[in-house]
């Protein structure tokens, strides 16, 4: 397909966002127009209107964003001009997110559940009863958290868990989106996060979306490329997809794949570079390694050392005709993006997301893609990357980089090494020994131990859940959270800013402040921390994540919890104003006497040395609209980003006179690895029984669960509800037409939905796609829970279903409203 659009960048992000330009938050009416002060801090005086800087709420790209603040209230949005990320521009979601803060059923009082009621109770009760819960075992305790925590919020979590009470029992959502990204990076150059930025959408001449779709889930960045060929730049852009959507629309390459086929597609193009002889020998002699799983010892960081004669002997099976069995494109489509790869004069940038990471064999897929750069030499150089994207603001900055996950500690270490946990205790001043050696559970694990008996060897009793709603996200729910509601001896805390999906089955609930009601900072997609202060309150009863875990540890310190005080009998998380006197932060009266952010960031820097993840100053970032890391002193004392890692050209810590440089890599040579991994086939595949592939998503208006953006009544009332997509022969076959009512139903669960043809998504005979924002529809409790290997990441996108009508009424259902 060709696709020669017609709009520029403002054009194309004007009808993404249905004509919104600026968002006018909390129904305030505007009767003049608004000028934005240069200067952060400004009022406007012709509006009153108090601007300053802030970063989006929703997804990775880390829109910068101005925030407008009247008597007390977010009144106005727009997208910051002097930010790099995006220019000035946001999408729907970004004007309108001021709206998030004004839902007409914000919680506000802690909640504790008295049979089939809750029951109010004061802060000082719950903080009590979440502590007195740790003490009665601490290691039957877990914290679930979040891509959403600020970088402070999961330092103290993290903190918490594995430096006071010696336990890796905590993980987060992004298990759930982006950790086959961190195995991918970190078996390939030993380290996580994207070696290049977001600058290669201004340089590269050919960008490939391997099965992610940016005109909706990122249109910010994906704006930049179209803006460049409305300008009469050649770009070429290539969707490879298992159903069309609106990036297909601008692509000049659409290259429909069956499900799960994307490990034939990478191997095929290695294939044909080597077969050609058009991949880059001087690059790979210089700096790479072959690697392929060792059956023996199948570890992440381990594998098997192999020739480059052994790794085309390896390649042989995948000639185009074999990849366009397995996959369904073309055997010329094959050889067209092995032909591209084997070009010198263009650069060419790969992108994804979910496609390839929520797949059973996400790490496997990750790291071809990462190999067929480093085979055809398209890297670290402006426009030649192998890019991940995320999904959250902070999954990057608060998970990745701090450490959240249960096998993590900050900076990139690993609790099962010794040397990490030494250097983490002598960074956390704790006794040798505190950091527990054993991983704890991940996600999956987690939730599958607390919805199980203790009697059938259930050893979480007590979870708290904080900025994530995982009674929608998480997969089978019937098996991983639905079954907690007969297990009267399990405890759920939840931290929330609205009811949700999970708050239905929470013992206790705790109302908390959210985006600009608190000082926060985040670090996004592209390796940039970014900073924001609190600009307005939250509503009286609702209060800081971040001051919620500071005030249950201190809770546990009086109860006399030895984990909570540090080699020197000090409380881990004392802090001290400039006449060194302690401030209690504890006491939420006084946790902003001081700028708790500042301080726990700056205790948190440190790590960030460790490999070569270097943090700025904290005043920095208040400067700054964020920097990307490594961040370097300078000899005259400012401060310098790095744009592209291992490139001698820019990455301070290349060794000097070397044009590339591995310097965190697994053979230990500063090589990175090119790994050979096969094809193999999905764990569940349509049958008879169940002869459709399902496939979940999210749309542009909604983010996640919706739990933030279903109380924006402009984006609620673009796509009201979730519904299932299918193409319009299937539909006909089981003769059904827009707005009826099927049954989509798998092995675990079944919902029933709206029937949408030819919407803006068109998916292939055999296959429906169903969003998975909508709280009343869980299309979750349909999902497959099975996982990757390596990164634990479950498999939201391919599962077999069969759909059949439900018995019509006389009328038929609305169907979704926007997207024709």
């Amino acid at each position: 397909m060709t696709t020669t659009p017609s709009t520029d960048r403002r054009s194309f992000l004007k009808a993404s966002a249905m004509a919104a330009a600026t968002a006018v938050a909390a129904g305030a009416a505007r009767s003049k127009a608004i000028s934005l002060p240069v200067l952060d801090g400004e009022r406007d005086p012709n509006t009153g209107v108090k601007w300053n800087k802030g970063v989006c709420r929703f997804c990775g790209t880390g829109c910068h964003v101005r925030v407008g603040v009247k008597d007390g209230r977010v009144v106005a949005i727009a997208g910051d001009v002097k930010a790099d990320v995006n220019r000035g521009l946001l999408c729907v979601k970004g004007y309108h997110v001021g709206k998030i803060l004004y839902g007409n059923d914000r919680l506000t009082k802690p909640l504790l559940r008295q049979g089939d009621r809750y029951e109010e109770i004061s802060w000082d009760r719950a903080i009590e009863i979440i502590a007195e819960k740790i003490m009665e075992a601490p290691d039957r305790f877990g914290i679930y958290g979040s891509g959403q925590w600020t970088i402070g919020e999961g330092f103290v979590a993290n903190k918490m868990m594995k430096a006071g009470l010696g336990s890796n029992q905590i993980d987060g959502n992004p298990r759930l989106c982006m950790s086959s990204a961190v195995t991918g990076f970190i078996s390939t150059y030993g380290v996580d996060e994207p070696a290049g930025c977001y600058d290669d959408l201004d340089e590269c001449d050919v960008l490939i979306m391997w099965g992610n779709n940016p005109a909706e889930m990122h249109p910010v960045l994906f704006s930049r490329v179209v803006d460049r060929r409305a300008k009469g730049e050649e770009v070429t852009l290539i969707d490879i997809s298992t159903r069309r959507t609106r990036t297909t629309d601008l692509c000049q390459h659409y290259l429909e794949m069956k499900p799960h086929s994307d490990l034939a597609i990478a191997n095929g193009i290695a294939h044909l570079l080597i077969k050609n002889n058009t991949y880059d020998r001087d690059f790979v002699e210089k700096h790479c390694n072959f690697r392929q799983l060792d059956p023996d010892n199948p570890g992440l960081m381990t594998g098997k050392a192999m020739s480059f004669e052994e790794y085309a002997a390896s390649l042989e099976e995948y000639t185009p005709e074999r990849v366009a069995e397995l996959s369904g494109i073309p055997a010329d489509k094959i050889r067209m993006l092995g032909e591209l790869f084997g070009r010198r004069d263009i650069r060419i940038t790969s992108l994804w997301c979910m496609g390839m990471n929520q797949h059973t064999r996400g790490t496997a897929i990750n790291c071809l893609v990462h190999g067929i750069h480093l085979l055809s030499g398209h890297f670290g150089k402006p426009g030649d990357a192998p890019t991940s994207l995320t999904g959250q603001p902070s999954a990057c900055g608060t998970v990745r980089e701090v450490g959240t996950l249960c096998h993590l500690l900050p900076g990139g270490m690993l609790v099962a090494n010794a040397a990490d946990r030494a250097k983490a205790e002598e960074l956390w001043n704790v006794p040798a020994g505190r950091i527990h050696p054993t991983p704890g559970h991940h996600t999956v694990a987690m939730f599958d131990s607390f919805c199980t008996p203790k009697a059938e060897g259930g050893d979480i009793d007590t979870l708290w859940v904080q900025v994530t709603n995982p009674g929608q996200t998480l997969p089978n729910l019937h098996k991983l959270f639905n079954r907690k509601k007969d297990l009267e001896e399990k405890f759920l805390i939840v931290s929330d800013v609205y009811p949700t999906a999970t708050t239905k089955l929470a013992d206790l609930i705790l109302p908390s402040a959210m985006w600009v009601e608190k000082n926060g900072m985040y670090g996004n997609s592209e390796r940039r921390t970014q900073q924001w202060f609190k600009m307005v309150e939250p509503p009286e009863g609702a209060r800081d994540d971040c001051w919620q875990l500071i005030a249950v540890a201190r809770k546990l310190l009086d109860m006399g919890h030895p984990g909570m005080r540090d080699k020197d009998g000090k409380w881990l998380f004392e802090t001290r104003d400039e006449n060194g006197d302690e401030v209690p932060i504890w006491e939420w009266a006084h946790y902003y006497d001081t700028n708790v952010d500042e301080r726990l960031f700056e205790e948190y820097r440190p790590f960030s040395r460790i490999k070569q993840k270097d943090l700025a100053p904290y005043e920095e970032y208040v400067k700054a609209r964020g920097l990307r890391w490594p961040v370097v002193e300078q000899p005259d004392g400012s401060w310098r980003e790095t744009r592209f890692r291992f490139s001698g050209f820019d990455d301070p810590y290349v060794a000097e006179g070397e044009e590339f440089d591995f310097y965190h890599s697994v053979t230990k040579d500063s090589r990175a690895l090119i790994w050979f991994r096969p094809w193999e086939p999905p764990p569940e595949i349509p049958d008879e029984e169940y002869p459709f592939w399902l496939n979940t998503g999210r749309v542009i208006e909604h983010w996640h669960s919706g739990t933030m953006t279903r109380r924006i009544p402009e984006l609620h009332r673009a796509v009201p509800r979730a519904y299932a997509e299918l193409h319009a022969e299937d539909a006909r076959e089981l003769g059904v037409q827009r707005g009826d009512m099927v049954l989509v139903e798998s092995r675990r669960g079944k919902i029933e939905l709206p029937v949408w043809i030819n919407g803006r998504g068109k998916p292939p005979r055999g296959q429906v796609f169903v969003p998975f924002f909508d709280e009343t529809k869980l299309i979750n409790e349909v999902t497959l829970h099975e996982f990757d290997p390596f990164s634990r990441q479950p498999d939201y996108k391919k599962c077999a279903v069969r759909v059949t009508p439900v018995a019509q009424g006389t009328t038929r259902r609305p169907e979704p409203r926007r997207g024709e």
